[in-house]
């Protein structure tokens, strides 16, 4: 049996993506409109001293294409607490006007492939940050689901542990040097949800949503073993926005 990789988790994250039951919230009435709206940005705000007091974090984007209309990123500490803002957010007035396309259920995973030696990460503030970080507020984001392949000769969980390691770090530092233009939250998936890790990109860029990627395909981990789920790529949506869209 060949030795499994231990990995720090942090907070649990949830990936909600809905659309705009548009037809819906045109038939509404202005004091109807109103009501749901002043709702979400009630949503918004209570989202927002979460994240100010560290106890978890929200981002939220527009999406762009057919599969969505925008999507909610949470962490939080507990699958609990995912579950009730989840569930308080669907008996809103505003949630009745969108339909659920997509959700994705996971949790922040540092791998120590990339670990320091000799370092408790329970002691280190630079592992903890990442662990239970602030989302970005970039521009734009890219997410999208992934494996590592399990067939023939290509089943990475096969590979000898020390393998795997000389792969990853290698494929590591094709994203360092995206450092500063790419933010990257890697979640883990395997037990939670129909994938094994969920990828998350911020950039104030989109093409380097793009570029990433695609040099990444030509490293051996991706070109061999990763295979990949749906993308989606949006715009962020500030209150402000968020309004400003749904306005008819």
């Amino acid at each position: 049996m060949s030795e499994a990789v231990q990995t720090l988790e942090g907070w649990y994250a949830l990936h909600d993506f809905r659309l705009i039951d548009w037809n819906a919230w045109h038939a509404a009435t202005p004091q109807e409109r109103k009501h749901a709206t002043e709702e979400l940005n009630t949503f918004l705000s209570e989202w927002q001293q979460i994240e100010n007091d560290k106890l978890g974090s929200t981002a939220v984007y527009s999406i762009v294409g057919q599969k969505a209309d925008f999507v909610f990123m949470q962490l939080r500490e507990t699958l609990e607490e995912l579950n009730d803002l989840e569930n308080a957010f669907n008996k809103s007035s505003f949630a009745a006007f969108t339909i659920p396309v997509y959700s994705y259920v996971s949790i922040v995973e540092l791998s120590s492939y990339l670990a320091k030696p000799g370092v408790d990460p329970s002691e280190d503030p630079e592992i903890q940050a990442r662990l239970k970080p602030a989302l970005p507020k970039a521009k734009h984001i890219c997410f999208y689901p992934m494996n590592k392949r399990r067939e023939g000769n290509d089943n990475w969980y096969m590979l000898p542990a020390d393998d795997r390691k000389t792969m990853m770090r290698s494929h590591g530092m094709i994203g360092r040097t995206y450092a500063g233009k790419v933010k990257q939250i890697i979640t883990g998936s395997v037990g939670l949800d129909d994938w094994e890790w969920g990828v998350t990109l911020f950039s104030d860029d989109p093409l380097h949503f793009k570029k990433l990627v695609y040099e990444m395909r030509f490293d051996e981990v991706s070109a061999r073993f990763g295979e990949f789920g749906d993308f989606y790529v949006g715009n962020l949506l500030t209150p402000e926005k968020f309004t400003k869209l749904i306005t008819v």
